[in-house]
């Protein structure tokens, strides 16, 4: 059965409830907060196989592992689906990548704490069992009928519903991996700022950090096939959303387009009703097929905006979603980017400046040319290297000045030192790959495995 959210009895009777729920997000500067989400894939190490939910060696007996950390299991019809523990989770994704859902924490030297603390546990329980867990964005050698299915209700409502919107949106499911960062806005101007930057940049951030050049045991063509992936999942819930930059932009223009995006269930009595396809603003209206007569509580509406798929997300704070996962050295500098731009007003502006006339179209486009070309393509001349490095001195600055200080007096900018080289050389992680694909590893993907493993 799945877990009851605390907003199942808070009946929708008008939309605006809707739009409230959104503007509750709202928070002061002094409780912004930064939360860290990361997927990685899980191998068994004998044979680098994707890794089924049964078995001795299971996705199943790996979450069991990790109860002995402290970690509470969340079930559904007796398996175990994911699990909790002081704010973060651990969630499971359609073929057993497993992800870090962290708390929201105050800095990004808490963050990267918590990320090395969840390291160290998953190695633990990995050795045990024999397997090793890797972060890339997309699955590098098993095909798509290769990848198992975790036994959990809300995916196989995907599996069915995903052939029927684009080509690509079972890959996306079981064969991708993404980092984001979930960040806060202090009221709506804020968040349409804050959102429209985002927006303009995420093919920026795709590209410093593209990291899967490889699909069936050999090289793609691309740089992020995730990214590309992404471009026919299905484009009714992903993608650049244009309304962001027009003039009606707010909580409530988002909440028409999040009314807009078709439904892919809802929750009664812990079990999951497919409504695939189906219109909330029917549910709104008492009017939903799959539940005549019914009403839509917050806790629905909270779960159909987790169901919608741009490249920014807002929920109750802002999601950054545009790049692949990659080595556990640089899963903090991705957050590291976004809070250097978003959490500092200089920065902001400077970032706002530098996008203020990009539009829907080009920012989409630019997007589709990352994931081939990553920092060598080009946008009104420029290249996206040359920006990524503008970008990045923006970002620099604005963690500067926040000044968060570990306790060896190191601000937080250090943790955009990868991305700065990834910058400079112009070389993406995706492109190293490809040369050591090509030079060292002798066209032979194996070692992929063995050298990047956590």
């Amino acid at each position: 059965m799945a877990e009851a959210s605390p907003l199942a009895d808070q009946v929708v009777t008008e939309r605006r409830q809707l739009v409230e729920y959104l503007e509750s997000g709202c928070k002061p500067p002094d409780q912004w907060r930064i939360g860290t989400e990361h997927e990685k894939f899980v191998f068994r190490l004998a044979d680098h196989r994707p890794v089924p939910y049964e078995g001795p060696d299971g996705i199943g007996a790996f979450l069991c592992g990790l109860t002995e950390y402290g970690w509470e299991p969340v079930r559904e019809h007796g398996n175990t689906i994911a699990l909790k523990r002081d704010g973060a989770a651990i969630t499971l994704e359609p073929a057993g990548q497993l992800e870090l859902s962290g708390a929201p924490l105050h800095d990004l030297h808490q963050s990267c704490r918590e990320v090395n603390e969840h390291l160290r546990e998953v190695r633990e329980v990995a050795g045990e069992l024999g397997v090793g867990l890797i972060g890339l964005g997309f699955q590098p050698t098993a095909t798509r009928e290769e990848m198992p299915w975790m036994p959990k209700a809300r995916y196989d409502i995907m599996h069915r519903y995903m052939p029927q919107v684009g080509t690509l949106g079972l890959d996306m499911m079981t064969r991708s991996c993404g980092v984001q960062v979930n960040l806060d806005f202090s009221s709506e101007a804020d968040m349409i700022r804050k959102f429209r930057v985002s927006l303009a940049l995420q093919p920026i951030a795709t590209a410093l950090f593209a990291n899967s050049p490889f699909t069936d045991g050999k090289p793609n063509g691309f740089l992020s096939y995730r990214a590309h992936v992404w471009t026919d999942t299905d484009n009714d819930r992903s993608g650049i959303p244009a309304f962001v930059f027009d003039d009606d932009m707010g909580f409530e223009r988002y909440t028409e387009y999040a009314l807009d995006v078709p439904m892919y269930f809802i929750v009664r009595d812990g079990e999951l009703i497919d409504c695939s396809g189906q219109s909330f603003r029917d549910f709104l209206d008492g009017r939903l097929p799959a539940m005549p007569g019914a009403q839509p509580t917050l806790a629905d509406w909270e779960d159909h905006l987790t169901t919608l798929f741009p490249e920014v997300r807002i929920k109750r704070f802002m999601e950054q979603r545009g790049t692949d996962s990659g080595p556990w050295g640089r899963l903090c500098a991705l957050p590291a980017l976004w809070v250097g731009l978003l959490y500092d007003e200089r920065a902001l502006d400077a970032a706002a400046q530098l996008t203020r006339d990009w539009t829907a179209a080009e920012i989409d486009q630019l997007r589709r040319d990352v994931a081939r070309e990553g920092l060598r393509a080009t946008f009104r001349g420029r290249t996206v290297q040359a920006i990524a490095q503008e970008v990045l001195a923006f970002a620099r600055g604005g963690l500067e000045r926040r000044d968060c200080r570990d306790g060896n007096g190191r601000d937080e900018s250090h943790f955009l030192e990868e991305p700065e080289a990834i910058a400079a050389s112009g070389v993406t992680p995706a492109e190293q790959l490809l040369r050591d694909y090509e030079g060292r590893w002798g066209r032979n993907i194996a070692p992929l495995f063995d050298e990047y493993c956590y």
